[in-house]
């Protein structure tokens, strides 16, 4: 019978220690200080010197991980487009084109907005989120204008070479653009638009390094040579013609004279 109340007994114990370990613990180690008190107070009552207390290990040092947050790289935000409101001129000495008035506007490349300041007879540049930035700026420098109606600013432009010369006066300088290529584009392709309206012409998704300029016009007479009809909702033929320039030289207005 004796054996039979021990193991219910032990079991039971043994569960207290489970459960509450951090209970059972403390209590053991109360117990321990009250026995090494009474000890002491036992060995000095006989006179004898009690050993010092041993030191309580020091705990370790930790240093607390820094939140992975903390260690990533934070990815700055894209920079907003500065509102643009200087008229700029354009002139092309080769084509017989002086300071055409280009106005900026928010925008992208002959949607409404630019269509009507284009309808005045002057360049329109749009800029924002679809690409476009100011003269002389790094990225390409969008100018639209028409060709046939409104006077037909760049009725010429078609004949302009590589190589030519394109000046901006816009902010107190002159920027001067070298003709470097010509490119089409079609108001019937998404990626054709793209290209057009790159920070680097032809190539969008490339980060531009220097400064650029597009300047373009409608293709209607080599669209209706061709048989191709086809007009968008604001008259605009399929394609257009791009002149695209890279920035050579930049001097004060007063320099140039």
């Amino acid at each position: 019978m004796t054996v039979l109340r021990a193991v219910p007994l032990a079991v039971a114990s043994g569960l207290v220690v489970v459960l509450a370990g951090c209970t059972a613990a403390a209590d053991t180690g109360a117990a321990a200080e009250r026995l090494t008190a009474g000890s002491a107070s036992t060995a000095l009552d006989r006179g004898v010197p009690s050993a010092p207390p041993s030191p309580s290990p020091s705990a370790p040092t930790v240093t607390p991980l820094e939140p992975a947050v903390e260690r990533a790289s934070a990815t700055p935000a894209p920079e907003a487009s500065r509102p643009r409101t200087e008229t700029a001129l354009l002139s092309i000495p080769s084509i017989g084109l002086k300071e055409l008035k280009v106005v900026p506007y928010e925008g992208t490349t002959d949607d409404w907005p630019g269509t009507r300041i284009q309808n005045r007879g002057v360049g329109a540049s749009p800029y924002g989120e679809n690409g476009g930035v100011g003269p002389g700026e790094v990225g390409n420098y969008l100018v639209t204008a028409h060709r046939l109606s409104a006077g037909g600013p760049l009725r010429d432009l078609p004949s302009l070479d590589e190589g030519a010369s394109v000046f901006v006066r816009a902010g107190g300088k002159v920027y001067e653009y070298e003709i470097t290529e010509t490119r089409t584009t079609s108001f019937r392709s998404e990626r054709s638009l793209a290209e057009q309206r790159a920070a680097v012409p032809g190539r969008p998704g490339e980060r531009p390094t220097q400064a650029m300029i597009t300047i373009s016009t409608c293709a209607t007479p080599e669209d209706n040579a061709a048989g191709n009809f086809w007009r968008d909702d604001r008259g605009n033929p399929e394609h257009r013609i791009d002149k695209v320039g890279v920035l050579r030289e930049a001097v004060p207005e007063q320099a140039a004279g």
